[in-house]
């Protein structure tokens, strides 16, 4: 596995206790929207070794200057470490990796379902359809439990706007008064939602990323509903 040096661009809140961080990329480094990197942070940290690593999805598109990822700020050393980062220092990344991407048939609905930060490769993959004008039929579930804690969901209302061959679904499932301010869904995602915005569950290609918990319980509604081991593509999220 190819090492690439990099250095911390920026950082931004994109939602409540959720920062997304900004890389250079190497000038030779190229991925597929969809695939995740190992961030290597170089020197000594208090109570770690060296070299403190964490796997990362790119939340950014392939034509992007910068390289994009984003992270649930718990108290990991990793985390802690990052978040203190000064801007300018450099970092090791290894990459690109994972098969996490579009299928090629285009008759065949992509259906993602993302849960939390497991937006990420989601908004590379919606992004880069978008701008490349890809035929794919696309409709993306996004689960959080508040609105506070959605990243990027401004982003992809703007991209559903732009895309005519995408359709957004986001879903908080702590809200249950809807009151006229949320235009989204409420609820987690189950079958019976699935079933609404799609019609009929076996035939699309299912994507599901997020945390484990989520991912194990999604794949388990996809098949009780008929939907084929072979349709299901996942992305888990472990200690993200």
């Amino acid at each position: 596995m190819r090492a690439y040096q990099s250095t911390l661009l920026g950082r931004t809140e994109v939602a409540e206790s959720t920062m997304a961080f900004q890389f250079g990329k190497p000038k030779d480094f190229v991925f597929k929207a969809g695939q995740y990197i190992d961030l290597t942070l170089l020197g000594s940290y208090a109570g770690s070794s060296d070299r403190l690593t964490h796997t990362f999805s790119i939340a950014s598109a392939p034509f992007d200057e910068e390289l994009l990822v984003t992270t649930r700020m718990r108290r990991t050393v990793f985390k802690q470490a990052l978040s203190v980062l000064p801007i300018g220092t450099g970092v090791q990344i290894e990459g690109p990796m994972g098969s996490f991407g579009l299928h090629n048939n285009l008759s065949k609905l992509a259906v993602f379902l993302a849960g939390g930060i497991g937006i990420a490769p989601f908004l590379s993959m919606v992004s880069y359809a978008t701008a490349e004008k890809l035929r794919h039929p696309i409709i993306l579930f996004y689960a959080n439990r508040y609105l506070e804690d959605a990243a990027f969901i401004n982003a992809l209302w703007k991209l559903e706007r732009a895309n005519p061959r995408f359709r957004f679904v986001p879903t908080l499932t702590r809200i249950t008064d809807n009151s006229g301010v949320w235009r989204g869904k409420t609820g987690y995602i189950s079958s019976e939602m699935l079933f609404t915005q799609i019609g009929i569950l076996r035939g699309p290609i299912y994507y599901i990323a997020g945390p484990p918990t989520m991912v194990a319980a999604t794949r388990r509604t996809l098949v009780e509903v008929g939907v084929e081991e072979d349709d299901i593509r996942t992305e888990e999220f472990a200690g993200y």
